[in-house]
């Protein structure tokens, strides 16, 4: 089975495009979910959550998502300390999500595959691109935030453009194109991939 990873920008649709995918029959593992999942439910990780970001990181045992967010989105060194604690368990709770998959291929939707080193353990990776006015857009949209908040956002993720050239397969979600279609046709060719490495 191929391990196929499947990231984009802030707003770029990485989210629908892999909606497709599963009503296609391939499943989806959700990093960004399985993260909060994590956040929420270890009690090792926790504890050191709010050792170095303080007790406003849980409310009533639930992480509190926005206090955590405007502790790290203003200060690179404190998210990159974030992604150290919780990286680890995300990916090893992905490892094993993959090895009880029984689907040609599965997907790894994650913002920061290449950012975290997780493409070490995909056999490929797709990219979902879309120019940044419109990414800008739908992210303020979708979060109801304010344009500096998404440029903050978008200013600790790897650039667009070096981020899908180091992709193996990019669709373009920039609404002059049908997202559809071409995630039908990129799913043919996966399906093509896996039998080639299965010979």
């Amino acid at each position: 089975m191929l391990k196929v990873g499947l990231t984009g920008g802030i707003g770029s649709g990485k989210s629908t495009a892999a909606r497709i995918f599963e009503v296609l029959g391939i499943p989806v593992y959700y990093a960004d979910q399985a993260a909060r999942l994590i956040m929420n439910e270890d009690p090792g990780l926790k504890e050191q959550i709010i050792h170095h970001f303080g007790p406003g990181s849980y409310t009533d045992g639930k992480l509190n998502r926005s206090y955590l967010a405007q502790k790290v989105f203003s200060d690179k060194a404190k998210l990159d300390l974030l992604n150290s604690l919780v990286h680890p368990a995300t990916i090893r709770m992905a490892e094993q999500w993959m090895k009880a998959q029984t689907t040609p291929y599965a997907i790894k939707e994650a913002a920061l595959i290449f950012e975290s080193g997780t493409q070490e353990y995909l056999d490929y990776v797709i990219g979902v691109y879309a120019p940044e006015p419109l990414r800008i857009l739908r992210t303020m949209k979708r979060d109801s935030v304010g344009r500096e908040e998404v440029l903050k956002r978008m200013s600790n993720q790897i650039e667009e453009d070096i981020k899908m050239r180091l992709c193996d397969f990019v669709l373009r979600n920039d609404e002059q194109q049908s997202l559809l279609q071409q995630v039908v046709e990129l799913h043919d060719k996966l399906l093509q991939l896996s039998v080639l490495s299965s010979q």
